[in-house]
C-alpha cells in the first residue's frame, strides 16, 4: 500500500531516524512502541503541513520521551509509597493476620489432625515426616522397618484424607 497523505510520507521516510532518535534517548526496546504512538499523535496533529516537518516529529517524539519517564517515575513513587504505607512489608515482614483468619486457621488444623488421627500412627508419623521434615520414602522404610509399597499405601490413605478435608474447607 504506497503512502498517500503526505503526514505519512514524511512519517515513513523519516521512520529510521526518529527510531534511531529515541533509541539514543534511551528508549531501547519500547522505541518501536514509541514510533507508533508517535504516528497517531501526528496523524491527529491540528496542523497536518506542520506535522510533515521533521523538526516536528523530533519535537514530538521528545514529548514522548519525556511523558514516558515522568509515567515510569510517577509509577515508582506510586509504588514506593504503598509499600511504605504496607506496615512490615518494608522489612519483609507479613502483617499479623486478623482474629477471625487465626480462628479458622485453628479450625483447619484441628480438622487436618483428626483426619490424620483417623489413618493410623503410623501413616500420620510417616506423613509428617515425609511432607514436613522432608525425609525420603526410601528412608521412611528403613526407619519404620516397612516396605516402600507399604510407605507408599500409608502415604496414600493420609493423603486421601486431607483432601477430602481440604473439599470440606473449600465449600464452608
Amino acid at each position: 500500500m504506497a503512502p498517500t497523505a503526505p503526514i505519512e510520507q514524511a512519517y515513513l521516510a523519516n521512520r529510521t531516524r526518529l527510531l534511531r532518535f529515541l533509541r539514543a534517548r534511551g528508549a531501547g526496546y519500547a522505541a518501536e512502541d514509541l514510533v507508533q504512538e508517535l504516528w497517531l499523535r501526528l496523524a491527529a496533529a491540528p496542523d497536518p503541513v506542520a506535522a510533515t516537518g521533521i523538526g516536528y516529529m523530533m519535537r514530538a517524539a521528545d514529548r514522548l520521551m519525556i511523558d514516558r519517564y515522568r509515567a515510569e517515575r510517577q509509577g515508582t513513587l506510586r509504588d514506593r509509597a504503598w509499600s511504605e504505607a504496607q506496615p512490615g512489608l518494608t522489612d519483609n515482614i507479613a502483617p499479623a493476620p486478623d482474629a477471625t483468619r487465626i480462628i479458622a486457621a485453628r479450625q483447619h488444623v484441628a480438622l487436618v489432625e483428626q483426619a490424620l488421627n483417623e489413618v493410623g500412627d503410623r501413616a500420620a508419623a510417616m506423613f509428617r515426616r515425609h511432607r514436613i521434615e522432608g525425609v525420603t520414602q526410601r528412608q521412611l522404610a528403613d526407619e519404620f522397618g516397612v516396605s516402600l509399597s507399604t510407605v507408599e499405601s500409608d502415604l496414600r490413605r493420609a493423603y486421601g484424607k486431607i483432601v477430602a478435608v481440604r473439599e470440606v474447607i473449600d465449600e464452608a
